[in-house]
């Protein structure tokens, strides 16, 4: 917290960066970002090739590249106060309130909890990482957290007051004291709590049912001046979704994991869910493969070796109908994952095929 704050003071922006990945990734990825100095535990390194940003700057943080490369989010100072302040009030922090920031600091997911807290005076512990004993260790003076499913399912959520769920689709059912967030690198983490936006968001759809975002929270663009924010100032998501009755947003997924097979629309988040009783004990995720007959076929790929399929198909036909449920397995050692949960579907389309 305090090299983010003399990194601020000096009117410089920060890209945290995955200390997990190898050096030559994190190499690639300052180039890619074009960042001016490394700043690490020995001390501050000029690089070659790096690129002012903006007077008004303060983040720029990588997507976690679900569906590819990674792209640089810009993030203005304006628009972390915004989320800090939106998000505060929605959960009604108060002074005797303690954050404990322990997803990757390299995402927003987990970066938004310290930059929440350096601005609102709230206390905050931070983990090199999760850890489920430590997570309850620090939950005797922490009350706040923001995890992912993953995370939540290793610990005993009765442990904190709130619980901020994000990064892939909550389970169900979950506990009472968990808010499902919607929201994306772009707008500097979640801007939809439980289906309702925060204070100063706003949602529209274009007419193929893309949801489309603005606040003041909104990235101000892409490291390499791109952006998707129109004219009118909109956000174009790339996630599907509708409003519910009850007025509150319901996010089908994204709009390039779709899968058509036989003419239907098949969201592969929606088989995942109905397989999660049956499949308590495996990693596994849903894909779209190139199909000649269907166009697109269903695909079930797991860490499981002996997974019958008819079972598998009865099972999803339980909750969905039938054009939903896999018409084929397929085994992988791993299912491989960004930081924060989110199923890399690209990859593992990419190893089946190759």
């Amino acid at each position: 917290m305090d090299e983010l704050s003399r990194a601020w003071d000096n009117g410089d922006a920060i890209l945290p960066i995955d200390q997990r990945l190898a050096i030559p990734a994190k190499r690639a990825l300052m180039t890619q970002m074009r960042a001016s100095q490394v700043i690490d535990e020995t001390g501050s390194t000029s690089l070659e090739g790096g690129q002012e940003t903006g007077s008004n700057d303060a983040l720029v943080v990588a997507t976690s590249g679900t569906t590819g490369q990674a792209k640089g989010v810009v993030l203005t100072h304006a628009a972390v106060l915004a989320s800090a302040l939106a998000s505060s009030r929605a959960l009604e922090v108060d002074v005797n309130d303690h954050w404990l920031a322990c997803l990757p600091l390299c995402h927003v997911g987990g970066l938004s909890v310290v930059t929440r807290a350096l601005l609102t005076g709230s206390a905050l512990t931070v983990m090199p990482g999760f850890d489920a004993q430590e997570v309850a260790r620090a939950a005797h003076e922490c009350n706040l957290v923001s995890l992912v499913p993953t995370a939540l399912q290793r610990i005993d959520p009765r442990l904190f007051r709130t619980i901020l769920l994000g990064g892939s689709r909550p389970p169900h059912p979950r506990p009472a004291n968990t808010i499902a967030t919607y929201g994306l690198t772009e707008t500097g983490s979640g801007v939809v709590y439980d289906g309702v936006p925060l204070a100063g968001v706003e949602i529209s759809f274009t007419t193929d049912d893309e949801i489309l975002l603005r606040s003041p929270m909104n990235m101000r663009s892409y490291r390499n001046g791109e952006t998707s924010i129109d004219s009118a100032g909109w956000l174009h998501t790339g996630d599907i979704g509708r409003l519910l009755p009850n007025g509150n947003l319901s996010v089908e997924g994204r709009r390039d994991d779709m899968i058509t097979s036989g003419g239907e629309k098949v969201w592969p988040e929606a088989v995942e869910d109905s397989l999660r009783t049956l499949l308590m004990e495996q990693d596994f995720a849903i894909i779209g493969l190139d199909d000649q007959e269907w166009g697109q076929k269903v695909v079930l790929v797991s860490t499981a070796v002996d997974l019958d399929i008819a079972e598998v198909r009865a099972h999803v036909n339980q909750t969905l109908p039938m054009y939903c449920a896999p018409k084929d397995i397929y085994h992988l050692p791993s299912i491989p994952r960004t930081a924060v949960g989110k199923v890399q579907r690209h990859i593992i389309t990419e190893a089946l095929l190759n």
